[in-house]
């Protein structure tokens, strides 16, 4: 099978895999936030986000470096892997143990305090997963790793029924946490060593070469996580757990969205990678550009359509308890159309092997957003957190796409990014055409969705701004013909 089939139905399985997940995950949220309302969601998502530091520390930017790793020939792929998870499993010990005592000295309630001691071990598992798909992004077998993500969003909606029939509360939920991720790693792990036999190694050597690529990687993501996650653990102590619950429920859909652009960004990370080493740079920016057009196709109609629809969609997501985070959700999905965008630039830095240059940058954002937090939380709440977080994302994509024409000299050509523009306010007047009181039935608001993405799909057609041939050749030729040499097959 070629390099292309082989990514193509990677990107395939991924996508319908993501998609089923996807509905799975707001099933158990849409449970959840019923269940618990916006204080005790509130509450539910202060936990996590705690929790969320500590986890996201103990990355130590392993995940990123995994598929950088693996994608050089120069490296021995078992030993490299073993040693990444042995890592791994001493840094996600170490950090994610930390919370449960430093959330001790903290002014949260007791309720809190025993949730974050409770949920603590859902976030270990993930931490050893992140190593494993990497694996399965080298081997293009994301399948694997679909499989895992759909099994445990089953038990979390088994477990978090089953908490809401025995009426065990917020600690249910944290219980139905724990064994979602729990059944996630196990699966993960099984799957793993189809490829090889994952076992924990401690070669300071390697080691040592894996913390002098990572370090700066880990910098940049503890600094983004400042400026991502702060914003809902300064809002849980200015404001109430009813404030975090709505701006938590937001946020959910939020992340839902925003794994597509880091699934994509997996996927192309080693193509990239690959490419820049043989010193393919037309085929590099080639591929670049193709993703950009991508992101920005499914970006844009994701702003004009959540002006127009995110108060009936937040309704049926979270609940008519949450109807006002759909006015959050307007703002946050801004900074979610700089993600899809900056995350592809942000990758596109670690195939070149310049992270460190976007350190500065990073400490930049993080400290301006972290004074802009404590500056307009307490003044504007959920909306000035939200506002703030727009400011972060836009900076730092603009920042990796400055890196990048840097040492690449590649610049987007902002043609397809137009074309999408058009489109998604031709979708958005069509929008506004349909009757309002069909938005407030499911049944409605599906149909104007749908209706939606044809008349987008159509116009992205008519325009030119989508063509089959301009997706192959992200993934199967250079400009001379030639395949990029990329074996996801090889041992070394």
């Amino acid at each position: 099978m070629s390099i292309y089939a082989k990514v193509a139905k990677n990107t395939l399985t991924q996508i319908i895999g993501k998609v089923v997940s996807t509905l799975l995950g707001l099933v158990a949220i849409a449970m959840i936030t019923r269940y618990l309302g916006p204080d005790g969601f509130g509450k539910y998502t202060t936990i996590t986000t705690f929790l969320a530091f500590f986890a996201v520390i103990a990355d130590l930017g392993l995940t990123l470096v995994t598929a950088q790793m693996l994608s050089n020939p120069a490296y021995n792929e078992n030993e490299v892997l073993n040693n990444l998870f042995g890592l791994r499993l001493l840094s996600a010990v170490f950090f994610i143990s930390l919370a449960p005592i430093i959330v001790l000295f903290s002014p949260y309630d007791n309720t809190i305090k025993l949730g974050v001691l409770i949920c603590s071990t859902a976030f270990f598992f993930p931490a050893l997963n992140q190593v494993l798909v990497g694996l399965f992004q080298k081997k293009l077998s994301m399948g694997r790793d679909v499989l895992a993500e759909l099994a445990s969003r089953l038990i979390l909606i088994i477990v978090v029924i089953l908490s809401l029939s025995f009426k065990l509360g917020l600690n249910g939920i944290l219980i139905a946490t724990v064994a979602s991720a729990a059944v996630n790693f196990l699966i993960h792990y099984i799957l793993a060593c189809h490829f090889i036999i994952i076992k924990p190694e401690f070669n300071w050597l390697i080691w040592k070469e894996i913390i002098n690529k990572s370090w700066p990687l880990a910098i940049t993501i503890i600094l983004n996580l400042i400026y991502l996650r702060a914003d809902t653990l300064i809002l849980s102590i200015y404001k109430s757990s009813s404030d975090v619950g709505l701006y938590g429920a937001a946020y959910r859909v939020i992340d839902v969205l925003t794994t597509i652009p880091f699934m994509f960004a997996g996927i192309i990370l080693p193509i990239l990678t690959s490419a820049w080493l043989q010193k393919n740079k037309e085929y590099f920016k080639n591929v670049l550009q193709k993703s950009f057009d991508f992101m920005a196709i499914l970006a844009i109609p994701l702003i004009i359509g959540s002006q127009l629809l995110a108060r009936p969609v937040m309704k049926f997501v979270a609940g008519s308890g949450f109807s006002d985070s759909g006015n959050i959700l307007k703002f946050l999905i801004i900074a979610v159309a700089a993600i899809f965008l900056g995350t592809i630039f942000s990758h596109a830095v670690i195939a070149l092997n310049k992270q460190k240059k976007l350190i500065w940058f990073y400490v930049f954002t993080s400290i301006s957003s972290l004074v802009a937090y404590f500056i307009f939380i307490p003044k504007y709440s959920y909306y000035g957190a939200a506002s703030v977080t727009i400011y972060s994302e836009v900076a730092i994509a603009i920042f990796s796409a400055i890196c990048v024409y840097k040492y690449s000299n590649f610049k987007p050509n902002l043609k397809v990014f137009f074309k999408a523009l058009i489109s998604a306010l031709i979708m958005g007047t069509f929008i506004c055409l349909v009757p309002a009181y069909d938005q407030n039935k499911l049944g409605g608001l599906l149909l104007i969705i749908l209706l939606g993405i044809v008349a987008y799909s159509l116009s992205l057609y008519l325009f030119g701004a989508i063509c089959a041939k301009d997706i192959e050749t992200i993934f199967k030729k250079d400009r001379g013909g030639h395949e990029i040499s990329y074996d996801p097959n090889s041992n070394h």
